[in-house]
């Protein structure tokens, strides 16, 4: 009697267990289903817009239902106002890369408002009001000159180099090498070889289950709720 009643209790125990258990989704044909959770990232690119590169890159990511973000040189907004206009229209992010891709890291207040100040103004007079995020030329800025900004900061995780490497294959190659969920990579719109090696990497990335968000989206899809002046390297590294 006492060996039947161990094996019931046994029995009983399992049979809970199996109860209490959360199951896996089942498709309609039967079959378990393993969802994953959704990969995010931010492709950006800066020292646009051209017309010659900027146009088709805004053509294939457009296919492919992916959003970036634009950190655009002030100066060359004037004469490429349908390519910003489209950036917006179709759900990108736009930002200000300064007026004149000046390296602000060391300079005066002065120079650093001027720079931003006369983008935001060119910006706003395009696309309406809004915040238009910056990014540093060359992603240097003494931390002191950060409290200067009324919009967030952004820099990047991901380097592929590519406006030195100018090869499509070698930019795939590093982007991919080091890419995870939640990175911000760094590309040039100015480039012919960026923006098809751009195009391969959302194909390939896509394929892997990741979803390109701008970097605003990014952040707030992690629960951060982007600070004026901080800088953002990713969806998990700041200051």
């Amino acid at each position: 009697m006492k060996l039947q009643r161990i094996v019931f209790l046994l029995a009983a125990s399992l049979l809970l267990l199996w109860v209490i258990s959360p199951s896996p989704d089942i498709a309609a044909g039967g079959e378990a289903q393993i969802t994953e959770e959704t990969k995010y990232i931010a492709l950006t690119f800066d020292d646009g817009p051209r017309p010659d590169t900027t146009g088709r890159l805004l053509d294939g990511l457009k296919e492919r239902g992916a959003k970036v973000t634009f950190f655009l040189i002030g100066k060359q907004i004037a004469n490429n106002t349908t390519l910003v206009q489209r950036m917006k229209a179709e759900g990108h992010q736009v930002g200000s890369h300064t007026w004149n891709h000046t390296k602000l890291q060391g300079q005066s207040c002065s120079v650093i408002s001027a720079e931003i100040c006369r983008t935001d103004a060119a910006l706003r007079s395009l696309l309406g009001d809004g915040e238009y995020w910056v990014r540093p030329p060359y992603g240097l800025l003494d931390k002191c000159q950060e409290s200067l900004f009324s919009v967030p900061l952004v820099t990047w995780s991901v380097d592929p180099e590519d406006w030195k490497l100018k090869n499509a294959d070698k930019d795939v190659a590093a982007v991919l090498s080091h890419v995870q969920p939640g990175d911000i990579v760094l590309m040039h719109d100015s480039v012919p070889a960026s923006v098809d090696a751009a195009l391969r990497i959302v194909d390939k990335l896509q394929s892997q289950g990741y979803q390109f968000v701008t970097v605003q989206e990014l952040l707030e899809l992690k629960g951060i709720t982007p600070q004026p002046g901080v800088m953002y390297y990713s969806d998990h590294k700041w200051r």
